[in-house]
Formats: structure tokens, C-alpha cells, sequence
């Protein structure tokens, strides 16, 4: 029995890390990781990108949706995260002026097929604000294929508007319209961002209703119950509790998710960002 040990370690060894290096299971999050204010005193960015870029490298999601990145939070994070590719263009211009709501993925999992940016308004190729928006917002997206399985990912990333109200509903319609138009067969679609609704809120509703294009709340549908507090937004006091995320993770119908939180990491009593980051584990076929 003795002379089996080595040969079992072996074997325990070679086995992956974590159950999402498995080829038919993916780990996503999304991070609202707050805009470099100095009115924000000691929770500035200056104070705060270790903590936040270490989380994110920590938890080693392979799928990674930020929003509020400006343009040096963009170089900060890509220097500090080398592991990880980041697409997306900025909302005031198209490429760098104003807040990024950049879509990051793993370099050695993943194949860029193909990405863009779109912004939430009816003209949704030109640079500019939507409805009753009080901001321009975008979409960033694109087109994955996994280097092992082969299987590909159709992802979103986005951030809606804090202000308008109509502009956060024709928001939630246009990206399920757009999922229901550009998800080719056999594609997984994930979205994922800062929607600045409630799951009880009307843009919510009109993500997840059924029909074409519709979506999954990979929190309302986790095989194993949801971990952490329900609320996302904090304003960076560690004792807030939100009866509602705002943050959140939709899945087609194709995905099985095995778990989800909200992650409260902090460091000494301070948190990284004003929003928790919520991150779920997916499985994609009839292994799961």
C-alpha cells in the first residue's frame, strides 16, 4: 500500500488548482473600482491601488469587467495585472478621455476574436449621452475563444447611468438587443457591470424577462447559496448593508453557476473601492 503513496500525490498533483481551470469552467467579476477623486482624501486612488489590483490578482478571476477606470487607473491596473488583456474605449471621445468601463480576460486562456465599444444611447457608434443620462455611458465587449476547449464567449461589460432614469431602462433594452443580435450559435454570453438598479427595478427586469436575448442573474440561480452580503455599493463604510446589489453577473441559458459572492475584502478596516466586487463561478455543458 506503502509503494502507492508517491504515485497518489502525483496523480492529487497534477490535478488543476481550483475547479475553474477546468476547461469547461470560467470565474467572472465585476469591480466598480471608483475614479481617482482627491476629494476622496484617504480613500484616493494613490491610497488604494495596491489593495484593489491585489485583490483582483488574488481572486484570479478569469474574466474581469471594471467601471469609473480613467485613464491612468487603465495604465496602473494593466501594470500591475500583466496577466490579463483589457479592451474597451473611453466614453467622452472613443479612446481616452473620460471614464473606461474596460473588459479584462486572461492572456493565457483566452483568444481575442473580436471587441468593441458602443455606447448606451440611440446612436450607439458616436461618442455622447442617451435619453435622460446625465453622463455618457458605454458597452465594452468582446468575442473569446478558449485556447483548450475552443469554446467561445460572447462578454459585455457595462455601466449604467446613476441619474436617468429612462436612460437606465433603454439601456437594459438595447444590450439585450444587442446580446439577442450579435451572440452567434453555440456562443456563451455573459454581462456583467455596475447597473445602478436593484434586482426589484424596472432595467433589471428588462434584462431577465424571458424572451430573445434574455438573461440569467447568476446570483438568483448559484447551485450553491449566495456568499457575502447582498448589497454592492458601501460609499466606502465598511458597516453599510444595502438590502439589494447594483452590481451584477447575467448568464445565458447555457451556463450552470456553481457559486457567487460579494466580496468584502478590506485591509485594516479600509475597503479598495466604494462598490464590493461580485464574482460567480460558471460551468458550460453537461459536466457541470
Amino acid at each position: 500500500m506503502i509503494r502507492w503513496l508517491p504515485i497518489l500525490a502525483a496523480a492529487l498533483l497534477a490535478q488543476p488548482a481550483a475547479a475553474k481551470e477546468r476547461a469547461d469552467r470560467y470565474s467572472a467579476m465585476t469591480y466598480n473600482i471608483r475614479l481617482d477623486l482627491a476629494s476622496d482624501g484617504a480613500n484616493a486612488w494613490s491610497h488604494r491601488r495596491s489593495a484593489l489590483t491585489g485583490l483582483v490578482a488574488y481572486h484570479a478571476p478569469d474574466l474581469v469587467g471594471m467601471q469609473e477606470v480613467l485613464l491612468h487607473q487603465k495604465q496602473a491596473i494593466e501594470a500591475d495585472l500583466p496577466a490579463y488583456a483589457f479592451v474597451g474605449a473611453a466614453r467622452d471621445d472613443g479612446k481616452d478621455k473620460g471614464e473606461f468601463s474596460p473588459l479584462g480576460f486572461r492572456r493565457d486562456r483566452f483568444a481575442l476574436l473580436a471587441s468593441g465599444t458602443f455606447w448606451l444611447s440611440p446612436t450607439p457608434q458616436v461618442p455622447g449621452m442617451g435619453w435622460d443620462a446625465a453622463y455618457p455611458r458605454v458597452a465594452s465587449w468582446a468575442r473569446l475563444k478558449d485556447k483548450a476547449s475552443h469554446h467561445v464567449l460572447l462578454v459585455v461589460n457595462t455601466h449604467f447611468d446613476h441619474v436617468g432614469t429612462t436612460a437606465r431602462i433603454e439601456s437594459a433594452k438595447q444590450i439585450r438587443r444587442w446580446i439577442g443580435d450579435n451572440r452567434k450559435s453555440g456562443e456563451t454570453a455573459v454581462l456583467m457591470g455596475d447597473f445602478n438598479s436593484p434586482a426589484t427595478s424596472s432595467p433589471y427586469a428588462a434584462i431577465v424577462e424571458p424572451g430573445k436575448g434574455a438573461l440569467r442573474d447568476s446570483g438568483t440561480i448559484s447551485r450553491t447559496p449566495h456568499y457575502g452580503p447582498p448589497g454592492t455599493f458601501t460609499g466606502f463604510d465598511i458597516a453599510r448593508r444595502d438590502a439589494s446589489p447594483i452590481d451584477h453577473i447575467f448568464v445565458s441559458n447555457d451556463v450552470t453557476v456553481l457559486r457567487h459572492a460579494t466580496l468584502t475584502d478590506q485591509n485594516g478596516g479600509k475597503l479598495p473601492s466604494d462598490h464590493y466586487p461580485v464574482v460567480a463561478d460558471l460551468c458550460i455543458g453537461k459536466g457541470c
